[in-house]
Parts: structure tokens; C-alpha cells; sequence
């Protein structure tokens, strides 16, 4: 059939596809060939395939309690103060960032009263001066509600949106900016998941931020987490909501009117190689041993596409190995420039004339960020994952440290070691061919801090996670040579 097809198509280009195609077509009768459009089996190893974690009747029972019609009541009241630029009024009781704050903190404190004294409600701030398009120096307000954890209140959580809004001039702190969608929706999300996980035992510590001045400088995120870095808190995952109300985006720039819609998938950010943190032999000890996609963000976001992806969810988490969009920023890299793991969410296709833009119409095309545009049943599950992957992390052991892979003998195993981690019944290693997102297998080892998988480290890449006595598991410790 070949041979018939380039005989009927003469000419360069035809003559060198004919060969491409009697060269694949002569590899592939070679013995031990494989289809390269096949999945991938090399390399073979031990364990079983790795199925995702399921939730747990209790995590079911708060994921189904997230409910569109609050998400769009948090959004439609966040509209309705008019503006929340940084630099609007931060005393008027009807208009402004401040009106906003107080709206949040008062809703918040109703969430706590639910809780038996396990969450409390602060509204941390600072005077941040003038700076780029902050033109007066302007006090900044993060509202944090704090359920603390029961068994190991150390460890931390976060779970954050900010409140405040822009339109089209940075600096205009008059007129109005919605901010329906960035960032009322991940506001939102932040609002309903402490709603819900207020009147439940959390083992961990869980914090549900709304702040401040991101569009400004990541000003308030900036401050949040300087603040844990200086108290030396364990902040062990960082989850940014920052425009995840919509399901329907653009195919252009802003004003295009070809539209995408996806409703039930969301884009997740993940860091690479943590550069703020690593010290220039610390990165070149992760390149040498080709650990570029194994930072702890990246684990953190491992285990978020596998939690935050299922039917409960009814969503598919679609991982981005960047720290986010070209052009753009968000409130997770203040995280991780102080060492902590964060991801950010962003909705799968982005509107232009709906982000950063005067309310107006232009050519029949309507711009702003505006309620109308939003889609509460696609924020709501988007909140379903925030919430599974928030539970997930808050129930399960840490992740382990100071995992480590013997490189002293050369030899066709791989002997890893780690840390106990508290609270941990057991231990379990993945692993995953070298060119493979998602870890693929797993091996149970039970309660024990050293193991010799039958496995190369030469030729796949491994992590140690921790289970505990209820079946939670932590996202993975990747080690370095040791």
C-alpha cells in the first residue's frame, strides 16, 4: 500500500514521507518494537499501578455541601460595594475595599461560632507605602479564618483568594471594579470551604485567606506568608484561587467573540525548579540527578490531580509545569519564594475584556468583570476540588523529609531512607518511568524508615508518601542522593 501511495504522489516532499514511512514501518517489525503511540511499559518494576485516592464518606459529605447558589451570593455581595481597589475607601460602610473587609470578617466570624472554639478570625495588617501603581501609601488587610488542627496544630494548610479588584487603570480607586471573577470567585471559595470544614475535626491546621493588594504587588499574600516564614511555621501546601468563576472563555484577545467553553476542567499552575529558595548547589544537585519536575510544589500538584480528579468532583485537573500564565502572577508565588509548596488554580480558558478592564461596551461587545459572566455551578466545582485536596492533605501524615537515595555502590537497585513522620501507620513508594508526569506505581512497605526496591534508580524516578491508620496519604518526598 506504500509503495502504490508514493508512486500516485511523486515530488520532494511525498519521495521523503515515503521514507519516513518505510523506516517506521521496518523499526516496527523489529523484535521487541513498540507502537510509539502506545502507553509507555519501559521500565518494568515491581509494585502494583497506583489508583488514585478516593474520598472518604466524610470528605463526600463537605464537598457535597459546596453550593453554587452561596458561591454566586458571596460574588454578588462582593460586586455590590462598587469597587475594591486597594486604593478605594477603607471606611465607607457601603463602598470600597474597607466595606469589603468588614463584609468578609463579619461572615467569617458567623462561620467560626459554628465551631466549637476550633476556628478563630483575624484580620491581620500593615501600612504598605506608595510603590508602582500603589500611588499613596495605603494600609493592607488580609481576613484569615483559622481552624486549628486537633492532632498536629503545627502543621499548616492554606487556602486562599484575594478581595480586591481592578478595572482598566491600576490606580483608580474611584470608579467602579466589579471583580466578579478576579478574584470574587476564588474569594468565594475560600468563604464556602470554611463555611463548611468550620464544624468538622480538622487534625491539621487549615487557613482560609482572603487578601489583599494582589493586583497591586501580591502585597497582602507577600505579608501573609513573610509572617508564617518568620514563626517558623510548617506550612506543608498552598492552594491560589484566582479566576476560577468562569467556564466559557475566548479564543483572542480581549474583545475576541469566537468563545471555548470547558466546564469541567480546571488549569493548575506547578513550579519547577524553586530558584528563590535553592541555593546554586542545591539546583545544580537537582539537575544532576534530573529532578527539574520533582520540587515540592510539583509533588503538591502530583497529588492534587490525583485527589481533586473524580466523580465527587466531577472535574479533571489539567496540570501546567509552570508557575503560571505568560504575563501574569499570582498570590502562590509569595508562597513560594518563602519555601512553602503552592499551586495556583486558573479556569481552563481565560475572557480578556472580562479581567482588568473598565465596565463599558465596545463595538457591541460588553467588557468588565462582570456577575453575568460568571458560572456558579463550574466555581462550585472548582471549589469541590479545592476542598478534596484540602481534606486530603489536612487528614493524611506529612510529607516525608530527608528522603534520601544510597549512591555510595554502584548497583541495579535503589535503596531509599527517610524520617518517620508523625502519626504515619505505614510507607509506600511510588515511582514513574523518568518521562512521566503522574507517579505510575506503588510498592507498600509498612511501618519502616529504609527500603531496597528491586528497581534502578538509573531508570525511573521514586517518592516516598506516608499512610495513615484511616488510609490518608501524603504527597510525596522525592529524594536526593545520599
Amino acid at each position: 500500500m506504500s509503495r502504490v501511495f508514493c508512486d500516485m504522489f511523486p515530488g520532494r516532499f511525498f519521495t521523503s514521507l515515503c521514507v519516513l514511512l518505510h523506516v517506521s514501518i521496518a523499526l516496527s517489525q523489529l523484535p521487541g518494537a513498540q507502537d510509539p503511540l502506545t502507553p509507555d511499559t519501559w521500565p518494568p518494576g515491581p509494585g502494583q499501578l497506583l489508583v488514585p485516592q478516593q474520598p472518604n464518606p466524610e470528605l463526600t459529605s463537605i464537598l457535597n455541601q459546596i453550593d453554587p447558589a452561596r458561591i454566586e451570593a458571596i460574588i454578588t455581595k462582593l460586586v455590590s460595594f462598587g469597587t475594591r481597589s486597594t486604593l478605594s475607601n477603607q471606611t465607607d460602610p457601603v463602598r470600597g475595599i474597607g466595606a469589603a473587609r468588614d463584609w468578609i470578617a463579619s461572615q467569617m466570624q458567623e462561620f467560626a461560632s459554628a465551631s466549637n472554639g476550633r476556628m478563630t478570625v483575624d484580620v491581620p495588617n500593615y501600612l504598605q507605602t506608595a510603590t508602582g501603581s500603589l500611588t499613596s501609601d495605603t494600609i493592607i488587610s488580609n481576613v484569615v479564618a483559622t481552624l486549628k488542627g486537633s492532632q498536629e496544630p503545627d502543621r499548616i494548610y492554606v487556602v486562599s483568594g484575594h478581595y480586591d479588584s481592578r478595572n482598566t487603570n491600576n490606580s483608580d480607586g474611584i470608579n467602579d471594579a466589579p471583580g466578579a471573577d478576579d478574584d470574587g470567585s476564588g474569594t468565594a471559595i475560600s468563604m464556602e470551604l470554611a463555611r463548611i470544614m468550620a464544624t468538622h475535626d480538622s487534625k491539621t491546621t487549615i487557613m482560609f485567606a482572603c487578601v489583599a493588594g494582589e493586583e497591586q504587588g501580591l502585597f497582602g499574600s507577600n505579608f501573609m506568608a513573610e509572617q508564617l516564614k518568620a514563626a517558623g511555621a510548617d506550612v506543608q501546601g498552598m492552594l491560589d484561587n484566582d479566576i476560577v468563576g468562569a467556564s466559557k472563555g475566548s479564543t483572542g484577545p480581549a474583545g475576541d467573540t469566537n468563545s471555548i467553553v470547558d466546564p469541567f476542567s480546571i488549569r493548575m499552575f506547578v513550579q519547577g525548579v524553586p530558584t528563590d529558595v535553592e541555593t546554586l548547589s542545591q539546583i545544580q544537585s537537582r539537575v544532576s540527578i534530573g529532578a527539574e519536575n520533582d520540587s515540592p510544589a510539583r509533588q503538591l500538584g502530583r497529588f492534587a490531580a490525583e485527589v481533586g480528579t473524580n466523580s465527587v468532583t466531577n472535574m479533571t485537573v489539567q496540570t501546567v509545569w509552570r508557575p503560571d500564565r505568560f504575563l501574569r502572577g499570582g498570590d502562590h508565588e509569595s508562597f513560594l519564594k518563602q519555601g512553602f509548596p503552592a499551586v495556583r488554580f486558573t479556569e481552563p480558558n481565560e475572557d480578556f475584556a472580562h479581567q482588568h478592564q473598565d465596565v463599558r461596551v465596545v463595538d457591541g461587545v460588553q467588557f468588565g468583570d462582570l456577575v453575568e459572566f460568571c458560572d456558579f455551578e463550574f466555581n462550585a466545582r472548582v471549589g469541590k476540588v479545592n476542598g478534596a485536596v484540602l481534606w486530603s492533605l489536612a487528614q493524611a501524615p506529612g510529607t516525608p523529609q530527608n528522603v534520601a537515595m544510597d549512591t555510595s555502590v554502584l548497583t541495579n537497585n535503589s535503596t531509599l531512607t527517610w524520617d518517620a513522620v508523625l502519626n504515619a501507620a505505614s510507607y509506600e513508594i511510588v515511582w514513574r518511568a523518568s518521562d512521566v508526569a503522574q507517579w505510575t506505581h506503588v510498592i507498600p512497605v509498612g511501618n519502616v524508615t529504609k527500603t531496597t526496591v528491586l528497581l534502578s534508580k538509573d531508570n525511573a524516578q521514586f517518592g516516598v508518601r506516608a499512610v495513615g491508620s484511616d488510609g490518608f496519604k501524603s504527597p510525596a518526598g522525592f529524594p536526593f542522593a545520599g
